[in-house]
């Protein structure tokens, strides 16, 4: 059995969940620290709502393509390391 595909998926969610971290860090540079509260800040509030909201909802799927990713790491390192000793156990 050949793990090519396998391979190629685990890198795919790999790249998707590093270009997720890269987004979620762009993102961010736009999020300002202090909350705005005070006469006059009426209009900043919608936007600091939203950036946070948005930053919520890409955490949530940050963490679970990031345990999907390690999950499927520790898998096809199962599988490969369980196929070489298959083969090791062939005789010659």
């Amino acid at each position: 059995m050949t793990l090519t595909p396998f391979v190629a998926l685990e890198i795919a969610v790999g790249l998707a969940t590093i270009a997720l971290a890269v987004y979620r860090k762009f993102l961010a540079m736009h999020e300002e620290n202090l909350i705005h509260l005070g006469p006059g800040e009426e209009k900043d509030i919608p936007k600091q709502a939203d950036i946070a909201r948005r930053l919520h909802h890409i955490d949530r799927w940050g963490e679970t393509l990031t345990v999907v990713t390690a999950a499927g790491g520790i898998l096809l390192a199962a599988a490969y390391l369980a196929q070489v000793w298959a083969l090791s156990l062939r005789p010659y």
